[in-house]
């Protein structure tokens, strides 16, 4: 609730829907209503899918996903290469769009933002009103589908743009935050992975009603400095606000496996398929780093880094794999069990790319850090 002289924030998380795979089947009649992956194709080493459209979601098949996984779970499955000089060009209009209702914009990727539109451009008011002209708007101007989620902080817009995925609108209102928190399942909230969801669950931690009655100290001695995260977040207290201005310091990737990493070899095998998704994320935005960085979470939950730097640029794909094998090769694992692995580039090379203004944004986005 605002107090004193705070003005309460009106929040707007826009997310395009399948955004990848919606630009194609816009683009090319023949892939309408199909099930289609965009991403390396299955027969290539490492291919993931980079996006899937909902009619491809109906078999399971989910981005990060590897290729030859999702042609086995629908075997009709169209593959096509990512065009992101295509997607860039209509995250620029997308941009221009959201320029006409506000400045203040915090790009998350090509197809992702939050929205300040606490003042409005065009005196509308109603944030509920903004997001519906909005998704007119990329409904009539760009032929694709976007869900908003409208709240009074970015974490409960995030939420909310996720509920009614594709072409969703939903609000949650100041009153009805706290009730909704307390009701939402764990695994839903943003930010809470599959093993952390796994063990608040083992805990009889279902939903956050649930997680509310622990202190945040109980919280911080469990899961450690996101503790105090997940404490506040519960009780609708985020004051973060809409940043426009970001640097790029690191694209990164990472997954959590079921299954403990014990070998080498496995690793290196589960780094192939993380090294084909950075490496998209890198082309989308004609970044290159100079610096190349492991991440390794082990069964305990600690976490160690390790870097490796070039004179040069990372070029590609295959120089990616290269070092992150010799870093795996000189990195004393001592037998444990990894139950995390995550893969980055850093140390970028300052050029225009670094800065999301040619997406029609209003500076540099920083992009996913380990």
């Amino acid at each position: 609730m605002p107090h004193g002289n705070i003005i309460q924030r009106k929040i707007i998380h826009i997310d395009m829907d399948a955004f990848y795979a919606s630009v194609e089947q816009r683009d090319f009649p023949q892939l309408r209503g199909r099930p289609l992956a965009v991403g390396g194709l299955p027969e290539g080493r490492g291919g993931v899918v980079a996006t899937a459209s909902y009619e491809a979601r109906k078999f399971g098949i989910h981005s990060a996903m590897p290729s030859k996984t999702a042609q086995r779970l629908c075997p009709e499955l169209i593959f096509v290469y990512p065009r992101f000089e295509v997607y860039k060009a209509v995250s620029r209009k997308l941009h221009e769009i959201f320029h006409r209702y506000t400045d203040i914009i915090e790009p998350l990727s090509l197809d992702e933002a939050y929205l300040d539109v606490t003042k409005d451009k065009l005196g509308i008011g109603y944030a509920m009103d903004i997001a519906r002209a909005i998704k007119k708007a990329i409904k009539e101007e760009l032929n694709l589908t976007a869900s908003a989620g409208v709240s009074v902080s970015k974490f409960m817009a995030k939420i909310a743009s996720d509920l009614e995925k594709p072409d969703g609108l939903t609000f949650i209102g100041p009153s009805r935050i706290e009730s909704f928190m307390e009701q939402l399942k764990v695994e839903k909230f943003y930010g809470v992975g599959k093993v952390t969801a796994a063990k608040m669950q083992s805990m009889g931690i279902h939903r956050g009603a649930d997680l509310k009655k622990y202190t945040e100290a109980e919280l911080i001695q469990l899961f450690g400095k996101v503790g105090r995260f997940y404490y506040n977040i519960v009780r609708g207290v985020d004051d973060r606000p809409v940043l426009p201005y970001r640097e790029i310091k690191s694209v990164s990737v990472e997954d959590t496996y079921q299954e403990d990493l014990i070998t080498k070899e496995a690793m290196l095998e589960a780094f192939t398929v993380l090294i084909a998704k950075l490496q998209t994320r890198l082309d989308s935005r004609e970044l290159k780093g100079k610096t190349l960085t492991l991440k390794f979470k082990f069964h305990d939950f600690t976490i160690i880094t390790r870097s490796k730097s070039t004179g040069g640029f990372i070029e590609d794909e295959r120089m990616i794999q290269t070092m992150a094998r010799q870093i795996l090769e000189n990195t004393d694992l001592a037998d444990r069990k990894v139950r995390l692995l995550g893969i980055g580039v850093s140390n970028f090379n300052g050029n225009s790319s670094n800065r999301d203004n040619e997406n029609g944004a209003t500076g540099p986005v920083q992009l996913k850090l380990f």
